[in-house]
């Protein structure tokens, strides 16, 4: 396929121009837009974007796109993303990328080709091709929960380094010196904001971290069950782990029962979402709550504001979170 730079090239124009061009066409001198919209067609670069510039007009609906879509926590910030969208006469497009960067590229293109108007992500990947890079940076996206690394997209998230702040300080008044994480993916900002509170209300208690006390790499039940087997086979194993996500946390206490452990009476294990089956596992799980929903509705939102051409003032809209106590945390064991 043809890229951008092949276009200015048979168009004599900046790669700047051609972007602008199919982006906003209005804002490019006629006899310019002209000669871009001539080597597009000789190119063969992006038909379908073509037949947007040509039709000037909307999709009237967003891209959504999803490591995992069978997590609940994501479906509850689709619920919200499809409430907002039904509120501004919007449609959602779902795209499950499982975690796969091919899957995102050809989600990500529907905002090139003119399919949706603009997009959001749930993850912390840039979701365009190297090859589209220079469009994609310029298209309407929001990202929910995460952050697009090396971007300024705006972005909906957690008060992620306050939640944990807050869960280890609980933990440490439950008399909890030493305790274990078992981690998601450690290239997000999810993971850095997290560990950072967790880091900080150690320090403000005098405990010092130790390297080994951190497990895993991914949010699966698979990643909780090895890694509270992992942490629990020290020569000194905490007395409370902290899962990065709800589904890290059940997984761990399957594996925790399957070692012959009590919970929480050998060992507290907390989780991170607020999934519907965490009230009901047993014990029930002591987590973190996200409004999933809502962040999920505000990112919509803010989208919108950038399709219509009035982005938001502020990259940044952080929600509260809610520490929900239940029964698979107590006292340290001595």
């Amino acid at each position: 396929m043809s890229n951008i730079k092949k276009v200015s090239e048979l168009a004599g124009v900046s790669t700047a121009t051609v972007t602008r061009t199919l982006k906003s066409p209005e804002l490019v001198k006629p006899k310019t837009r002209e000669k871009v919209l001539r080597a597009v067609r000789e190119s063969g670069y992006r038909p379908n974007a073509m037949a947007t510039v040509f039709k000037r007009g909307r999709a009237n609906s967003i891209v959504v796109l999803v490591p995992k879509l069978v997590n609940p926590f994501f479906m509850n910030v689709i619920e919200g993303v499809q409430t907002g969208a039904k509120k501004h006469g919007y449609t959602v497009l779902l795209g499950d990328t499982k975690g796969k960067s091919e899957l995102e590229n050809q989600y990500a293109s529907m905002v090139l080709n003119g399919r949706a108007d603009g997009l959001i992500q749930l993850d912390y990947t840039f979701p365009f091709s190297k090859d589209d890079t220079e469009l994609g940076q310029n298209a309407a996206i929001v990202s929910v929960c995460d952050r697009i690394g090396g971007y300024k997209f705006p972005f909906v998230e957690l008060d992620n380094f306050g939640a944990a702040r807050a869960l280890t300080h609980y933990l440490i008044e439950l008399e909890h010196t030493r305790i274990g994480i078992i981690s998601g993916q450690r290239a997000s900002q999810i993971y850095f904001d997290r560990f950072s509170g967790i880091a900080r209300a150690l320090a403000e208690d005098n405990i010092v971290f130790e390297d080994e006390l951190m497990v895993g790499d991914h949010a699966s039940f698979e990643n909780g069950r090895e890694g509270i087997k992992t942490l629990m086979a020290l020569d000194s194993p905490p007395t409370a782990v902290i899962c990065f996500s709800d589904d890290i946390a059940i997984g761990a206490m399957f594996g925790a029962k399957e070692l012959g452990l009590s919970i929480p009476k050998d060992i507290s294990i907390t989780g991170f979402d607020d999934n519907p089956v965490s009230q009901y596992f047993d014990p029930s799980l002591t987590t973190i709550k996200q409004p999933a929903a809502e962040m999920g509705e505000r990112a919509v939102n803010m989208l919108i504001q950038i399709i219509d051409g009035n982005p938001p003032t502020r990259l940044r809209e952080v929600l509260p979170f809610e520490l929900v106590i239940r029964d698979s945390t107590g006292p340290a064991a001595h």
